[in-house]
């Protein structure tokens, strides 16, 4: 019995060192270039890559043959997600934030990409802007972000904020603080429990987000609020009480399914 528990099947380990190519990189990439980042050869890679895009996997870009993740793979990604303990205890409470403000609700936590939307509840207030499910959202610059950057060790966030500054200035974009610029910011989330911003995402928008706590006082998750500027402006001290106490609500819920 203990022999067949370590019974492997290599292709599928081989498989998945393209796959975690895939799943690293930041957009599409070349038939060459995923083969050098998994070491392996281009014409064996192509073969797995055939296989994944023939189910979903993957798929081909027709303009320039750059392969990517495909839809099976965000289902696949969704489809755990929504197996973790505080997706599901936070979904009546996402779903209870948005009808009492009619703001977009969303739920992050944290990948190796940084802070991931795993869940959401879209609002009347936000008109055409929504944020999608896996959207990888910005250190920095944004309220769920700076709720990161005081909860987890500064080890973990100085290397992904120091990426998505050079993504940024690569491509032109605004770029974050520096993280010795953030110390202050920093500071006051931890002393006031909450994060706010004011036209990062969208200079029509602002947010406000709260730390979901696991059982040992981790950091398990981050709930964020996004309305409108001129509504959350108006309404600030009814969103910064309804967002930390509605993250409160659900790492309450975590404590008492891990008692």
């Amino acid at each position: 019995m203990a022999e067949q528990s370590r019974r492997r099947v290599q292709s599928i380990e081989v498989g998945f060192r393209v796959l975690r190519v895939l799943r690293m990189a930041e957009g599409p990439l070349p038939l060459r270039e995923i083969a050098a980042r998994a070491s392996m050869p281009p014409s064996k890679v192509h073969l797995y890559l055939v296989s994944f895009v023939r189910e979903n996997m993957a798929y081909q870009e027709p303009s320039n043959g750059y392969y990517g993740l495909g839809s099976f793979a965000i289902q696949l990604g969704l489809a755990a997600v929504r197996q973790l303990d505080v997706v599901s205890l936070a979904a009546d409470v996402l779903t209870q934030l948005r009808d009492q403000t009619d703001c977009a609700i969303y739920l992050s936590l944290w990948g190796d990409q940084g802070p991931c939307i795993v869940a959401k509840a879209d609002g009347g207030r936000q008109g055409a802007f929504a944020l999608r499910l896996g959207y990888i959202l910005p250190l920095g610059t944004t309220a769920s972000g700076l709720i990161y950057l005081a909860h987890m060790p500064r080890s973990e966030t100085q290397a992904l904020l120091d990426a998505q500054t050079s993504v940024r200035r690569a491509n032109g974009g605004r770029l974050p603080l520096a993280m010795d610029q953030l110390d202050g910011p920093i500071e006051a989330v931890r002393a006031n429990g909450y994060a706010s911003t004011v036209g990062q995402l969208n200079q029509n928008f602002a947010a406000v987000a709260a730390p979901v706590l696991g059982p040992q006082g981790n950091l398990a998750a981050v709930l964020t609020l996004l309305g409108p500027i001129e509504y959350v402006t108006a309404n600030r001290d009814k969103c910064v009480g309804l967002v930390p106490a509605a993250a409160q609500s659900v790492s309450r819920q975590l404590a008492e399914g891990a008692g």
